[in-house]
């Protein structure tokens, strides 16, 4: 009986995780579904249509005489609020996604699935846009508003863990951003967004303005990551 020789390729060790020169290469024991390219490319299409969307709520009927214009401007000016709103977190979450994938080489099951939450979920802002573009002066349009873009958040904090701690999905590729500085912010946006939930519940509509702190947050870890 002839012994099984080990090759040096290591193609007869099919569990376990080879080396190379270019880093760390998947094996059966870490099931990969193929390269990033198909997933941001569906990530960019779904946040161009969720922006899409957004301005789908933005128009003045036709035949309106100088009264009714003007008032027709008044009336749609909430509407441009809530969308500017929802334009910059749909563009910081557009940023994180392409951030997250800079330098990955596979996907797996895991982080497919996170993705396509996070896609979900950006798909349904337009939602909450409306309701607090037309019923903003109820609480609940701002706790749906606020859950929906936590629980995004949640989900891209989840998906940088996951590759973080899964280097065979990038190989040698060095991250875009420091880690930590990355969570760090992913996490801000978070909780500031979970702790206006009950602030909205306590003190209505006006809970939106705790959305301010985070300019000086983001700006502080900017530099943070930048110094690194």
């Amino acid at each position: 009986m002839t012994p099984c020789h080990d090759r040096g390729d290591g193609g007869s060790l099919p569990n376990v995780v080879r080396m190379s020169k270019r880093g760390v290469t998947p094996t059966t024991e870490h099931a990969t579904e193929g390269g990033p390219e198909r997933l941001v490319a569906l990530a960019d299409g779904v946040f161009a249509i969720a922006l899409t969307l957004l301005v789908l709520d933005l128009s003045i009927g036709p035949g309106l005489n100088d009264e009714e214009y003007h008032d027709a401007l008044r009336e749609v000016l909430p509407n441009l609020g809530a969308y500017a709103i929802s334009l910059i977190v749909l563009a910081g979450f557009w940023r994180e996604n392409r951030m997250l994938f800079h330098g990955v080489r596979q996907v797996d099951a895991q982080v497919i699935t996170l993705t396509l939450l996070g896609l979900g979920l950006a798909a349904l802002v337009p939602f909450p846009t409306v309701l607090v573009a037309e019923y903003g002066h109820e609480s609940i349009s701002v706790v749906i508003y606020s859950a929906v873009v936590a629980a995004l958040g949640a989900v891209h904090l989840a998906l940088l863990l996951v590759i973080a701690r899964r280097p065979w999905l990038s190989g040698d590729e060095k991250p875009l951003r420091d880690v930590t500085v990355s969570a760090l912010e992913m996490g801000s946006t978070v909780a500031v967004f979970v702790v206006t939930i009950p602030l909205a519940l306590a003190v209505g509509p006006a809970a939106m303005w705790w959305w301010l702190v985070l300019i000086p947050v983001k700006v502080w870890l900017g530099r943070r990551s930048t110094a690194a």
